[in-house]
């Protein structure tokens, strides 16, 4: 089994899976929002072909931990993405990951890496999704 991880945006979904083993976190796509139906269902055609069965979701709170407007969106699409996986036969764990600071993480090391500015636009949401997984992977991981 593996973890699939999302970082979940207004316009767009970032998705990253784990390998096998739980130890690294690969990007994988991103999911151009379309509708809340949709989207869930992309997102459970990963989860159906990567063999997965946790969902970690990044949250995004503010400096303080506290929810911001943005927290409630994730919070929305995660349950109605839970409500389907269980009308559609999945077992899953979701889990929430803190993605504080992950999109500027995100960029820094493209911007470390010599990517240009178009190219970072087109995976910065992929790479985002990397970091809350590894980042849930490193403290999660099964022994």
């Amino acid at each position: 089994m593996r973890c699939i991880g999302l970082d979940i945006g207004d316009k767009t979904i970032g998705v990253a899976v784990s390998d096998p083993l739980f130890i690294s976190a690969q990007g994988i796509t991103t999911i151009e929002r379309v509708g809340i139906k949709k989207d869930t269902t992309k997102v459970l055609e990963y989860v159906k072909q990567y063999e997965a069965d946790t969902v970690v979701s990044g949250l995004p709170l503010m400096l303080d931990g506290s929810d911001s407007p943005q927290t409630e969106k994730v919070r929305e699409f995660v349950t109605r993405l839970e409500n389907k996986a269980r009308s559609m036969g999945f077992k899953l764990t979701f889990v929430f990951q803190d993605e504080r600071f992950t999109t500027k993480i995100a960029e820094n090391a493209m911007i470390d890496a010599g990517l240009r500015r178009e190219k970072r636009k087109e995976i910065i949401d992929r790479q985002a999704a990397v970091i809350i997984l590894q980042s849930y992977l490193d403290t999660h991981r099964p022994r």
